[in-house]
C-alpha cells in the first residue's frame, strides 16, 4: 500500500523552508467571482513565489532533507520549465547542484531562468516522456532524483500554500486546484481534507491532458500523450502516490478547453490586474466556464500556480 504524507509532513515542511520562501497574497477578485456564479472568489497569487511559482516549495523542501553526500552528487529531474527553474534555485541555497531535462520545445525564457538561478539544462526532442526517460538515466549514473510530483517531500513542500490559505481563509468552501503530475493537489487536498473535511478540494486538467482524471477513472496511473497550451500541465502520467491521495481527499476532477485556459488568463490580466501563464489560469478557467458549479456566495480559493510566460508569447496569447 502507497504511503501517503500526512499534515504533520506538510506542517514540518513550512517550518523547514518558510525563511526562504514568499507567504504569498491571497487576493478577493470580486468582478471574476461574479462572472463565476456570484461566488466569493480568492486568487491564491503563487505567481508572487520565489522564482515565479509554487514549484520552490517543494524543490527546497527535497533539498533540504537530502545528506551532504547526495547534496555532493547533484540532483537531476525533469520539467518543462518552472520545477526546473525552483531545483536550480533550491540547489544553490543548499549548495548543490542540478541539471534538468527539458523538452526541446520549452519556453526559451524558462530556459534561461532555470541557468540563470545556476541550474544545467539538457533538452531533449521528442514527447515528454523521453525526458522523463532522460532524467531517469541520469539518476543511475549517480545523481538524486526530485521528481517534480513523484517524490512525498516535493507534495509535502506544496501542501504548504494550503497551510497560508487556511491561515487567513475561515469561512471557506472549495479549493480549486490546477493538476499537471498531482504534487500540488496531492499536498493541499491532505491539508485541508484533515483540518477542514467539509471544504471541496476540486481539480481542475486540460482536456488535452487528463492524465489525473484518466488515472481516476481507470484506478491506476495511465501513461498518456499530452499537448496543450497549458505546458506547466502537460505531465504525460501522475504517480501512486499523488492518485492515491486524489482518490481519498479530491472532490472531484474537470476538463478545461484550451481556449477556455487563455479566455482564463486574459480575464485575470484585466480584472485583477495579474500576469500569469497558462496553466496557471486552469482552476479560474474551471469556475469562469461552469465546469465547477458551487452555490452563490461560497467562499472559494483558486490557485493560481505561477506567472512565468516570456513576453512575446504573452503578446501573442493575449
Amino acid at each position: 500500500m502507497t504511503k501517503l504524507i500526512t499534515y504533520d509532513d506538510v506542517g514540518a515542511a513550512l517550518q523547514r523552508i518558510r525563511r526562504h520562501v514568499h507567504e504569498t497574497p491571497l487576493l478577493t477578485s470580486t468582478r471574476l467571482g461574479d462572472r463565476a456564479g456570484g461566488i466569493r472568489l480568492m486568487l491564491k497569487c503563487e505567481s508572487f513565489q520565489r522564482t515565479g511559482s509554487f514549484k520552490a516549495r517543494g524543490a527546497l523542501n527535497a533539498m533540504m532533507q537530502l545528506s551532504d553526500a547526495e547534496r555532493g552528487r547533484g540532483v537531476v529531474a525533469v520539467s518543462a520549465g518552472n520545477h526546473a527553474q525552483a531545483l536550480a534555485w533550491a540547489a544553490s541555497t543548499v549548495g548543490s547542484e542540478a541539471v534538468t531535462v527539458m523538452p526541446a520545445h520549452a519556453s526559451a525564457a524558462k530556459v534561461e531562468a532555470t541557468r540563470g538561478y545556476g541550474g544545467k539544462v539538457e533538452l531533449v526532442d521528442g514527447e515528454m516522456i523521453r525526458a522523463f526517460q532522460r532524467a531517469e538515466q541520469l539518476a543511475s549514473e549517480g545523481r538524486v532524483m526530485v521528481h517534480p510530483f513523484a517524490d512525498p517531500r516535493v507534495a509535502a513542500g506544496q501542501g504548504t500554500v494550503a497551510l497560508e490559505i487556511l491561515a487567513h481563509a475561515d469561512d471557506l468552501d472549495a479549493v480549486i486546484v490546477p493538476i499537471g503530475g498531482g504534487g500540488l493537489i496531492a499536498g493541499i487536498a491532505t491539508v485541508i481534507k484533515s483540518q477542514r473535511p467539509h471544504v471541496r478540494v476540486i481539480g481542475v486538467e486540460p482536456e488535452r491532458a487528463p492524465t489525473m482524471r484518466r488515472s481516476l477513472d481507470a484506478g491506476s496511473p495511465q501513461t498518456i500523450p499530452v499537448q496543450t497550451v497549458a505546458d506547466g500541465l502537460a505531465a504525460p502520467t501522475t504517480a501512486e502516490l499523488n492518485l492515491a491521495i486524489a482518490k481519498r481527499y479530491v472532490d472531484d476532477v474537470v476538463l478545461v478547453s484550451d481556449d477556455e485556459i487563455l479566455c482564463a488568463m486574459r480575464d485575470l490580466f484585466a480584472y485583477a490586474k495579474l500576469v500569469v501563464e497558462p496553466s496557471a489560469a486552469a482552476g479560474v478557467a474551471g469556475l469562469l466556464s461552469g465546469r465547477i458549479t458551487l452555490d452563490r456566495s461560497s467562499s472559494v480559493v483558486a490557485i493560481v500556480t505561477g506567472g512565468n510566460v516570456d513576453l512575446d508569447r504573452l503578446k501573442t496569447l493575449l
